[in-house]
């Protein structure tokens, strides 16, 4: 390639030549002959140049193919890979989604179980938790402890459940079990229980006492309550030997436990101790004043004469003083009473009647107040003192015997009710104080009113009139006033 550029060169440069003079014959032939040669050696080093891209291109050639046959290949192994990468995805979704769906169900299962233990106490009698209690307290216990494994947590879930579907069957048609109750002294027994239907039963094994079962708020030992008369009989046999006579119930279980449940206000009394005796007092001193204070600020609102009240502003108006008494005198409003009064002596200090005679009727307006007001303080106070004396009662029991959980909730109780009638009656006593204080407040208002009005009249305002008169000696002014 380098001979053929050097023997163009070498034309061009002759032809400039030959452009600008004209050579010699001798050198044209020289540059010719040279061109030629440098020519036929280009043209061979072409021609070995040629041979040997032929040589090296069946190679390349031949490598060229198999690196495309390998990536054909390679491409069809991806493919093969891509699909099977795909085909696991899905199987992994699928997979995730059964996972998800067997974890949803023994969720499902579990919240089952869980509720089912919580709300297994509330539905069957308390006796029978000395019996089955020990598996509801495992299973609940199972539910809030979160160290546990599912399987785990399982366990004692299942055996509950099996227990309670055995108890299910031995509560057909009646089931008895030893156990434990309390009878209304307090005393824990020892005896048998028995479940009929919805009734539950107790015999005590030493002492042969027999009764209906009552819950016991926060105790696993029920209170046993006998029955009265002829319901008593045959219960003992009945819990002992699976036979005996039982009184009719239609209300499944209802009638009898209203039975031995019901009580009466005389009851509640006697359990509210002996601070009941004074809360007692209290509460008639306040409904009686309450009563009476009714029954007059009835007859003063009947008694309202508001014709009689305008009569007496009319005679004082016309200078008729004495017929102004007489108009007091004869009606029973309190308000034309007072005025009348003031009328009556205002030849002292007509301010001084007003301010005495509408003292002595707010005074009986306020009559009652005071003790109502002592009422609302003192009765708190005797239902806080019922609840301390209470409260020392059952602790000191709690220092002493345990085993009478019926004369701790007795003082419990005690308190309570101590304290429920000492607010009871201070909150109806205030309402009526509340409205008793109004209605002396509205009388007052009444009062001070009609005696403003009453003195605007008996002493109207005098009038000054200034007149200027002509300036004197000394530039000072000198006025006339009437």
């Amino acid at each position: 390639m380098t001979s053929v550029r050097s023997a163009l060169c070498v034309l061009l440069l002759a032809a400039a030549g030959r452009a600008q003079q004209t050579p010699p014959a001798e050198t044209i032939g020289k540059l010719s002959q040279s061109a030629e040669q440098q020519l036929a050696t280009s043209i061979d080093e072409l021609n070995r140049l040629r041979e040997q891209v032929a040589a090296e291109k069946l190679p390349l050639a031949q490598e060229l193919t198999a690196s495309e046959e390998q990536v054909v290949k390679l491409r069809k192994d991806h493919d093969d890979a891509q699909r099977l990468v795909d085909s696991g995805n899905l199987e992994i979704a699928t997979l995730k989604a059964e996972m998800k769906a067997r974890q949803d169900e023994l969720d499902y299962v579990a919240n089952l179980l869980d509720e089912y233990a919580r709300t297994f106490e509330s539905t069957v009698n308390v006796s029978e938790l000395q019996y089955c209690g020990d598996s509801v307290t495992a299973a609940k216990a199972a539910t809030e402890n979160t160290t546990l494994t599912r399987t785990e947590r399982f366990t004692p879930q299942l055996a509950f459940v099996d227990g309670s579907l055995k108890r299910l069957f031995d509560v057909l048609g009646g089931m008895r079990f030893p156990g434990e109750g309390v009878d209304e002294q307090g005393t824990v027994e020892q005896g048998q229980f028995a479940i009929i239907g919805p009734v539950a039963l107790f015999r005590a094994a030493t002492t042969g006492m027999a009764g209906l079962v009552v819950p016991q708020t926060g105790s696993s030992k029920p209170l046993i309550r006998p029955l009265e008369g002829s319901l008593q009989a045959g219960l003992g046999t009945l819990v002992e030997s699976g036979e005996g006579l039982l009184p009719l119930d239609p209300s499944r279980g209802g009638a009898l436990r209203a039975l031995v449940q019901k009580t009466n206000l005389w009851h509640i009394f006697e359990k509210g101790g002996p601070i009941m005796w004074p809360l007692l007092v209290a509460s008639i001193l306040s409904m009686g004043t309450v009563l009476e204070r009714v029954i007059f600020l009835l007859r003063e609102r009947r008694r309202r004469d508001a014709k009689a009240l305008d009569q007496l502003f009319a005679e004082v108006e016309r200078g008729d003083i004495e017929a102004a008494v007489r108009t007091s005198k004869g009606t029973n409003d309190y308000v034309v009473r007072t005025l009348g009064y003031a009328l009556e002596h205002k030849h002292k200090s007509l301010s001084s009647a007003l301010v005495y005679a509408e003292a002595q009727e707010l005074k009986r307006f306020n009559r009652g107040i005071a003790v109502l007001d002592t009422v609302i303080t003192l009765a708190p106070l005797l239902g806080l003192l019922a609840t301390v004396t209470g409260m020392m009662g059952s602790f000191s029991l709690i220092g002493g015997d345990l085993g009478a959980p019926g004369a701790i909730t007795g003082g419990i109780a005690e308190a309570l009710i101590g304290t429920a009638f000492g607010l009871g009656i201070a909150i109806t006593s205030l309402i009526p104080f509340n409205i008793l204080n109004t209605k002396a407040e509205q009388a007052r208002h009444e009062i001070d009113s009609a005696a403003a009005q009453l003195e605007l009249l008996v002493h109207p305002q005098n009038t000054t009139v200034v007149t200027m008169a002509p300036v004197g000696r000394g530039g000072q002014l000198v006025g006339a006033g009437s």
